[in-house]
C-alpha cells in the first residue's frame, strides 16, 4: 500500500509540476534576445563601379550579399516562394499547427526526425538565430522564437529579411545576389522560370545548384511553376511557356575582379577616409576608371614588357642572367583626363598575380629627363622662347662632400655636343649639358623657387635637379604633368567619384586645381613636347591620326625608363625598371621600352573612342613665326628674338 501511495503522489506531483515546467521553459526561451533579427543588419557586399557603371568588383568578407528592400522584390518572387515553401504564410501566426501535427505523426512512425513543418518565419529564425541540428529542443526554440518574431515584425518585414538572409548556393546570400550571380540580372528583369529556380534553391542549395546540376535544378523550378499553376496563380499559357524555358546560368567565381590594382587602391583610400567596414558595409563606390581603357593599359604594358624580354633574351647568352633580368623587370602605367583629373586607367605591374605591389602609386623612382619640361616651363615663363640659344658644351663642376672636393662631369647621350643649340632643340634631343647650362643661366636659387609653384617637394638643392634626380611615383608625375596638358592649370588626380550607402551619399569628389602658367605659355611647352615625339627622343610614342606631346626619361645606367605624354584629352605616364634598382639591359631606354607601351595604349584608345579630339587647340596670344625655315611659337612673355644690328626685331626679318 505504501508503494502505491508513493507512486500516486509522485504521479500527482509530476502532473502538477509539468505544466509549470513547460511554462517556465517557454518563458525562459521567450525572453531570448532576437534583436539581431529585429534590427537586421547583415554583412553586405561593397560594389565598385567604373565611370560608365560597369562593375569592377564585389568586395565582401565571409558572406557575399546584396540587399533588396521589400518594394524592390517583384510580386512574382513572393508568389513563387509562398507556393513552394509556405502557402498560408499570410494567415498563420508564425507556425502552421496542421503541418506540425502531420510532421509529428510521420516522425513518430519513423522513430526519428524525418520531416519538418517549418514556416518561412521558422526558417528565418533557424538561419539567423539557431543551428541546423535536428533536435526536439531546437525545434521547440524555433517555434517559440517564430511566435515572438511574428509579434515584432510585419509579414512584409519577415519576407524581406528571409529573402536577404537565406543562402542560395555558389556563395550567394540573398536573392538579389543570386539573381546577379546566376543570371547577371536585376530582380526586376527575371523571368518566371528564373524566379522559380531561385526560390527552389534554399531547400538544398548544393543539390539544386544550377551551375553543377542544371537538369535537377530545372526539375525543381518546374515543380515551383506547376505548384503556382495548381494554385491558380498563373494561367495555362504562362505555365506552359515557363516549363519550356531554359535560362542561361553563369558560373562566375566570387573572386572575379577585373581591375585588382584599382580595387586595392580604392581600399587604401577608403581606409584613409576612416571607413572601417569596407568589406561588410554595403557601399557603392563609383570610380573614375574606364574599364575598357584599363584593359588596354594592362595589355599595352604587358606587350611592351614582352618585347623587352625578347630583346634581353636575344642579347644575353647566359640563361641564368636572362632569368634574373626578366624576373626583376617591371612596369607601371597611369592615365588620366588632364582637365578633370579623373584617373582613367592605373596598372601597378605587368602581372598582378605575380606581384601586387602598386608601382604606379607607391613606387618612387627618378624621372630623369622626363623632369626637364618643368625646368623649361620655368624658362619660358621667365621670357625664354623656343628660339633662345643655349650653350651645349661640356663643363666640369667642383663641389665638396664631407669636406672632400668632388668633380662632376655630366655628359650628353652618346657624348654629342653642338656648341650652341636652341631651347627647342635642346629639349627635343634631351641635351643634358644645355639643360644644366640653362639652370646656371636662370640661377639655381631662382629655379628652385619657381619650381615650387608646381607643388613639387624634396627638390635636390643642386644642379642634379636638371637631370631629374628627384624621386616621384608615376601618379605624382602625372599630377604635375597636368600643368602642361591642361593649358597651364594643374589638376589633382581623382580616383573615386562618389561613395554611397543606401540612399546616402557619403563622399563626392572635389575638383582641386592651381594655376601654374598661362594657356599660351603652356601651349608653347606643348609644341616643344610635340616635336620630341615627331622628331626627337620620343619618336617611338608616335600614334597615327592624333597629336602627341611628351618626354622620354632614362636615368643613369638605364635604371629607369619613362615616357610621360599626352594627347589633347588624355595624359599618360609609363615607367619601366628593375624592382631592385639595378640597371635594365643597356638598350632599354625610356624611348625604347616605355614609348611603345604608350603608343600601343593610345592606338587602342583611338579604336575604342574614335571621336576623341585629335589636335591641340591653339589659345589666344600665340604668334607663329618662321625662323630659318622652321616654325616657332611666341607669346607676349616668350617674345621673338631680336637681332643685334640697331635693335630691330627679328620678326621683321624672318621671311
Amino acid at each position: 500500500m505504501k508503494f502505491i501511495r508513493n507512486l500516486f503522489f509522485t504521479l500527482l506531483l509530476i502532473g502538477v509540476l509539468t505544466p509549470f515546467a513547460i511554462l517556465g521553459y517557454f518563458l525562459k526561451e521567450y525572453s531570448y534576445d532576437i534583436s539581431s533579427l529585429i534590427e537586421y543588419k547583415p554583412p553586405l557586399t561593397t560594389k565598385i563601379y567604373d565611370k560608365n557603371g560597369e562593375k569592377i568588383a564585389s568586395i565582401f568578407d565571409e558572406e557575399h550579399r546584396y540587399y533588396a528592400k521589400f518594394d524592390e522584390i517583384p510580386p512574382r518572387v513572393i508568389e513563387a516562394l509562398l507556393a513552394i515553401e509556405d502557402t498560408t504564410f499570410f494567415e498563420h501566426p508564425g507556425i502552421n499547427v496542421d503541418a506540425i501535427f502531420r510532421a509529428v505523426i510521420k516522425d513518430v512512425q519513423a522513430g526519428k526526425l524525418v520531416e519538418g513543418a517549418s514556416t518561412i518565419t521558422q526558417q528565418l529564425v533557424k538561419n539567423r538565430l539557431l543551428t541546423r541540428e535536428k533536435k526536439i529542443s531546437r525545434k521547440v526554440k524555433e517555434v517559440i522564437y517564430a511566435l515572438k518574431v511574428e509579434l515584432s515584425l510585419t509579414k512584409e518585414e519577415i519576407l524581406e529579411r528571409y529573402l536577404n538572409e537565406i543562402y542560395f548556393g555558389h556563395g550567394y546570400y540573398g536573392i538579389k545576389t543570386a539573381a546577379d550571380g546566376y543570371f547577371h540580372k536585376n530582380l526586376s528583369e527575371l523571368t518566371l522560370k528564373e524566379i522559380a529556380l531561385l526560390v527552389g534553391l534554399p531547400k538544398a542549395p548544393s543539390t539544386y545548384a544550377p551551375t553543377k546540376n542544371y537538369e535537377i535544378s530545372m526539375g525543381r523550378a518546374n515543380r515551383v511553376v506547376s505548384r503556382m499553376h495548381s494554385l491558380g496563380w498563373i494561367d495555362d499559357a504562362t505555365h506552359t511557356a515557363s516549363l519550356l524555358e531554359k535560362p542561361k546560368v553563369y558560373d562566375d567565381t566570387l573572386t572575379q575582379n577585373s581591375a585588382p590594382f584599382i580595387v586595392d587602391e580604392v581600399a587604401r583610400r577608403v581606409a584613409d577616409m576612416g571607413i572601417t567596414d569596407f568589406k561588410t558595409g554595403g557601399y557603392e563606390i563609383h570610380t573614375t576608371i574606364d574599364l575598357k581603357l584599363q584593359e588596354a593599359a594592362r595589355e599595352s604594358l604587358k606587350k611592351a614588357y614582352d618585347l623587352s624580354v625578347a630583346r634581353i633574351k636575344a642579347s644575353t647568352s647566359s640563361k641564368e642572367k636572362v632569368e634574373t633580368k626578366t624576373d626583376l623587370l617591371n612596369g607601371a602605367l597611369v592615365s588620366l583626363n588632364p582637365k578633370s583629373g579623373e584617373i582613367l586607367a592605373l596598372v601597378g605591374s605587368v602581372d598582378y598575380t605575380k606581384n601586387s605591389y602598386n608601382r604606379a602609386t607607391q613606387g618612387r623612382r627618378q624621372p630623369g629627363s622626363a623632369f626637364k619640361p618643368f625646368i623649361y616651363q620655368v624658362a619660358l615663363d621667365l621670357g625664354y622662347s623656343g628660339a633662345t640659344e643655349l650653350v651645349d658644351i661640356a663643363r666640369t663642376y667642383t663641389y665638396y662632400k664631407n669636406g672632400q672636393e668632388q668633380k662632376w662631369q655630366p655628359k650628353n647621350y652618346k657624348n654629342s655636343y653642338k656648341g650652341l643649340v636652341t631651347l627647342r632643340e635642346a629639349l627635343v634631343h634631351s641635351s643634358n649639358l644645355a639643360t644644366i647650362n640653362l639652370v646656371n643661366d636662370i640661377g639655381l636659387p631662382q629655379l628652385l623657387k619657381e619650381l615650387k609653384k608646381f607643388g613639387i617637394e624634396n627638390l635636390p638643392p643642386d644642379l642634379s635637379v636638371a637631370l631629374g634626380s628627384i624621386t616621384l611615383s608615376p601618379l605624382q608625375l602625372a599630377h604635375y604633368y597636368t600643368s602642361f596638358a591642361n593649358g597651364g592649370v594643374q589638376v589633382e588626380p581623382v580616383l573615386i567619384n562618389s561613395i554611397e550607402k543606401g540612399v546616402t551619399t557619403l563622399y563626392e569628389k572635389e575638383h582641386k586645381s592651381r594655376t601654374i602658367t598661362s594657356p599660351a605659355q603652356a601651349y608653347i611647352m606643348t609644341t616643344l613636347l610635340r616635336d620630341v615625339v615627331t622628331r626627337g627622343t620620343g619618336k617611338s610614342a608616335q600614334v597615327n591620326g592624333i597629336e602627341i606631346a611628351g618626354k622620354t626619361g632614362t636615368t643613369n645606367n638605364n635604371m629607369d625608363g619613362w615616357f610621360a605624354g599626352y594627347s589633347p584629352t588624355i595624359e599618360t605616364i609609363v615607367w619601366f625598371g628593375n624592382d631592385d634598382n639595378t640597371p635594365m639591359d643597356r638598350v632599354e631606354t625610356g624611348g625604347r621600352i616605355a614609348g611603345p607601351a604608350f603608343a600601343m595604349y593610345y592606338t587602342k584608345a583611338l579604336e575604342l573612342y574614335p571621336q576623341i579630339q585629335r589636335k591641340f587647340d591653339v589659345p589666344e596670344g600665340i604668334k607663329e613665326i618662321v625662323i630659318k625655315g622652321e616654325k616657332e611659337y611666341f607669346s607676349d612673355t616668350s617674345k621673338p628674338p631680336r637681332i643685334d644690328a640697331g635693335g630691330e626685331t627679328q620678326e621683321s626679318l624672318l621671311f
